[in-house]
């Protein structure tokens, strides 16, 4: 999926929501533990409930690896219905890989080539041959880490040299070398606030995948009034807000609730563009 294909799909559903699926097999319904697979049983439910109101899905691959293989199952029975009951959705692996360069390249083969994702995040900090080997598969994204929404983030990302630049600021400088815009994105968390403005005066055009609304305290409002570009430019993902609104057997009518609440403030700040 190409940029264009992600800009025309936020048009065509007033929507640049992203669910993420943290599914947690000791906070799903109770009812749905008598499933074979619970975690798979859930996560469609979930998707059937808001694929019209959404462009993305971020499963979470801690969430999945926590049950060894079952949970691995089914991470690929998820990313395979979302595939083929909804090609229009955007597939973001969670995973956070980066590591020396053949390590990557097999981190990069497991998403790209094995499950064919559309994206994965990673971690920059082991630099350049760390990111690119995630890069040499045509028509898949990098995001890579750059401000994060975890109170942690001031250790490291906001540090500054002595020229003033901060840590996050020297990520996305650097990173633009690897990459354009076609082909990485950056991950910002929405407590960053006004951050959001000095992000955009480095990468004006790139599209940022902002966590940290709704459950986490980050603002839409806010999160588009400074990081919002022409072409929307923002994947904003809810986990909790979205999937664990209600325990229920009606869990996932009360997440297609939940997701239609956010997707309406989103068709209301993409009147400031369309």
């Amino acid at each position: 999926m190409n940029k264009q294909d992600l800009f025309e799909n936020i048009k065509r559903k007033q929507s640049f929501l992203c669910v993420g699926l943290d599914t947690d097999i000791k906070k799903i319904p109770e009812h749905l533990l008598k499933e074979e697979d619970p975690i798979f049983a859930f996560n469609k439910a979930i998707i059937d409930a808001t694929a019209d109101l959404c462009i993305a899905y971020k499963p979470n691959l801690a969430f999945y690896e926590s049950m060894g293989v079952k949970g691995w199952m089914a991470f690929e029975k998820t990313v395979n219905y979302i595939k083929q009951q909804y090609p229009d959705q955007f597939i973001i692996a969670d995973a956070k890989r980066g590591d020396i360069g053949n390590t990557s390249a097999m981190y990069a083969r497991t998403f790209f080539d094995e499950l064919d994702i559309d994206s994965v995040t990673v971690a920059p900090y082991m630099g350049e041959d760390s990111v690119t080997p995630f890069l040499t598969y045509e028509g898949k994204w990098v995001i890579l880490l750059a401000l994060t929404s975890n109170k942690g983030s001031h250790d490291f990302q906001l540090t500054t040299d002595e020229q003033g630049e901060r840590l996050f600021e020297k990520v996305l400088r650097k990173s633009q070398q690897w990459a354009g815009d076609d082909r990485m994105m950056y991950v910002v968390g929405a407590t960053q606030g006004r951050a959001f403005e000095d992000i955009r005066k480095i990468v004006p055009n790139h599209f940022l995948l902002v966590p940290g609304i709704g459950a986490q305290g980050g603002s839409l409002e806010e999160v588009c009034k400074y990081g919002m570009n022409s072409q929307c430019g923002l994947i904003v993902n809810s986990s909790r807000g979205i999937i664990y609104v209600d325990k229920t057997e009606r869990f996932a009518e009360a997440s297609r609730r939940a997701a239609q609440e956010v997707q309406a403030q989103m068709a209301e700040q993409l009147k400031a563009i369309l």
